[in-house]
Formats: C-alpha cells, structure tokens, sequence
C-alpha cells in the first residue's frame, strides 16, 4: 500500500509541539508533588498586615511591624527594593518621595544616603524618628514571632534568599512575585518557596479558575477580594490553591470582613489587622 508522504516541516512541528507539551505538563506534575509547606498561622483565617499595622507609624517602618506582632497578625506584608549599592531596604514605591523627608528613587540612592532619611507620615505618629529600615533588621525582628509576606518589587533573587538563610528564616516566608523572570528566579533558587499571583481579571468561573492554575504554577493566590466568587474560590481550594485577598479600605469593620469570609477565603490582607484578629477571634 502506497503510504502518502507527510511533509518535514510539519512533522518537525509536530514533534516540537509535542515536546514542548509533554515538557510542560512533565514539570508542573512534578513542582505540583514537590510538596510546598506554608508557614504556621495563629488566627483560623490567615491575617496579613498591609505594610506592617501602619495606623498607628508609618507603613514599611520596623514600628509598623513591631505593631503587627503585637496585633497577633500571622503575616507581615512589605516590600523590597534594592539601592544603588545593592543593599536591601523596605519601600513600596520605586522613589523615597511619599514616605520620607528626602526624593530620588531607591535604585539611584545609595544605602547610606537613604539611611539618612526619615521616614515621614504626616497621618500618623512617630515621623521624622524612624529610618527605613533594611531587610537584615526585618529578619531579625521577625523571626519566631511572626511571618513575612514578601512583596518582592525590585531586588535579586538569590541576594534575598541568602538573607533569609542567613537569618533561618526559611519556614516563615513567602514571596508575592511581580514579573515573570522572579518567578523563574525564584522557582530556581528556592523550589520550595510559596510563590503567590495576583488573579487574573478575566477568571470569573471555575473552569477559567482551573485554566489559570493549570497554566500558573503558583501556591497562593492574592487580588482584590471583589475580583472573587463563590466558585472561583471553590475551584481554587480544591485544586489546593489558598485565596489570601486584599481587602483594604476606609471603611473596613466586621459588615466588610465578613464578605471575604462568605466567599470563602483563606486569609485577609488588611490595614486594620488589630481589629480584624479580634473579629475572627470572635467568630463561632
């Protein structure tokens, strides 16, 4: 029997889609069994503090977290940049400007130069005291006492992880990602790091749920509680994927809080994180 002659090209494309597929599925199977291990909570919904309890000092300030611990918070969220010279310091925005006396963005600054700065909010007490502080005393002040919810904006990857060797911090750590090559890097230096994504705006079900988790590796979900359903939290929890949502408000209080806990989600990210432990605390 003649046999009809398939194309090169086309079995080439065949099998490099192939490979490309069995590769894929071979190691999302694998970092799916590579069992991740969350760090210990207190509350029976995870409470993260927005940016260290900044009601009360300024937001990223070892006060702000200090502040957190005595909450009984389970989580402190901050965000780390990298200076001009390569040291790590807290900082949400790319510049010093909002929150200290000084201006210039943190990767044009020196480490020196931005120690000398204070940290400033005029809404709240204890500015122009405190310095930014760096990520060794963040280590230090946290360590056994509560858990870091790592915002990583700007640093490199293995510097951060050696810190956090450095410090046996490796238990009470994960790591929010905010562009792809830190997942990469991250993946890479330290496979067993909890990895947490923003959810993408468009899954509004739980088929598109699982679509999203099928294709993002990733252990804990974040985003904007209202992005959520129902469903969507559901399809997510059973693929074994935590929702740990932002809920920041003016307006946060019990009515609010109990919207996130309706859903059903694993753990809130929150300004108020005093009041919120003592709302889930009285939770039946």
């Amino acid at each position: 029997m003649t046999r009809s002659k398939i194309p090169f090209n086309q079995v080439k494309i065949f099998f490099t889609s192939w490979f490309i597929g069995t590769f894929f599925c071979t190691a999302l199977f694998a970092q799916k069994n590579n069992k991740i291990i969350f760090p210990s909570s207190k509350n029976k919904i995870v409470v993260i503090a927005h940016r260290g309890d900044h009601t009360i000092a300024p937001e990223n300030s070892l006060l702000a977290i200090q502040n957190a611990i005595n909450d009984g918070a389970d989580y402190v969220e901050i965000d780390l940049r990298t200076t001009k010279d390569n040291q790590l310091v807290l900082m949400h925005d790319a510049s010093v400007d909002r929150m200290t006396n000084g201006f210039g963005k943190v990767a044009t600054l020196t480490y020196d130069s931005i120690r000398a700065l204070k940290l400033y909010n005029k809404s709240v007490n204890h500015s122009d005291t405190l310095q930014v502080p760096n990520f060794e005393e963040v280590l230090q002040i946290c360590k056994h006492k509560i858990n870091i919810y790592l915002d990583f904006k700007e640093a490199n990857v293995q510097e951060a992880y050696a810190a956090i060797q450095k410090a046996h911090m490796e238990d009470q750590m994960v790591v929010y990602i905010n562009t792809p090559n830190q997942f990469v890097d991250w993946r890479k230096w330290a496979p067993k790091m909890p990895l947490i994504l923003s959810l993408n705006s468009k899954v509004n079900d739980s088929l598109a749920m699982v679509q999203y988790l099928s294709r993002n590796n990733i252990d804990i979900l974040d985003g904007n509680w209202n992005e959520y359903t129902k469903e969507t939290v559901r399809a997510a929890k059973e693929m074994g994927v935590p929702v740990w949502a932002d809920m920041q408000s003016k307006f946060e209080d019990e009515n609010y809080w109990l919207k996130g806990l309706i859903l059903g989600l694993a753990g809130i990210q929150t300004d108020y994180p005093k009041e919120l432990v003592q709302f889930i605390k009285s939770m039946k």
